[in-house]
């Protein structure tokens, strides 16, 4: 029995329709139209995690038929205590210097990018680095990536390392002072930071 030429390649197209499962779109959230559902919608948002109160304004924008309903809500929230960009703004500084041992200029980076006033930001990373030693948070991120470092410790591999640091926030000069601690004083030119540092 001979073989159609066209057999494989229909083979082929029918299998092709069959296994092309469409990409799921992410849909756009439902909206609500009036404001106790617009409250309860952002009081499930804040169970979930926390925000300051210009993440909260797009969250509403976002899922609010009408705009108006807008401000009553946030005043409400604000009211009740559930936003606070001071409270917010020392309690991620916290984690991220505690736990994620970041440096300050990119937790002021990324407090800014969410919306905090630099009031705000100013005073809890003032109240959080007045009680965590930047020079101990550099010194554990250096032992943890030289411990996954493969061969000698070269020029290169201080200047990335340096770099990374940069990138995490902290300050050149606390990173130049534990690098120079791990390479003996013996240090490569490294970039000036003056642009990356004001982050």
């Amino acid at each position: 029995m001979r073989r159609s030429a066209t057999t494989p390649s229909l083979l082929r197209a029918s299998l092709a329709s069959i296994l092309v499962v469409p990409m799921r779109q992410r849909s756009s959230p439902r909206k609500v139209s009036t404001e106790q559902e617009l409250y309860n919608s952002a009081l499930r948002a804040l169970m979930r995690r926390a925000y300051s109160i210009h993440e909260m304004k797009d969250y509403l924008e976002r899922r609010s038929e009408d705009k108006e309903f807008i401000p009553p809500v946030v005043a409400r929230l604000r009211e009740l205590k559930y936003l606070d960009d001071a409270r917010y703004a020392l309690d991620y500084s916290n984690q991220h210097a505690k736990l994620r041992r970041q440096g300050r200029f990119r937790i002021a980076r990324e407090l800014r990018a969410r919306g905090v006033p630099d009031r705000y930001i100013e005073a809890a990373l003032q109240t959080v680095f007045a009680e965590t030693d930047e020079s101990t948070l550099v010194r554990t991120r250096v032992k943890r990536r030289l411990a996954h470092l493969r061969g000698a410790l070269d020029q290169r591999k201080i200047a990335s390392l340096y770099r990374s640091l940069l990138s995490a926030g902290f300050s050149s000069d606390v990173i130049r002072a534990e690098l120079r601690g791990i390479t003996h004083g013996d240090l490569p030119d490294l970039p000036d930071p003056s642009v990356t540092d004001e982050g």
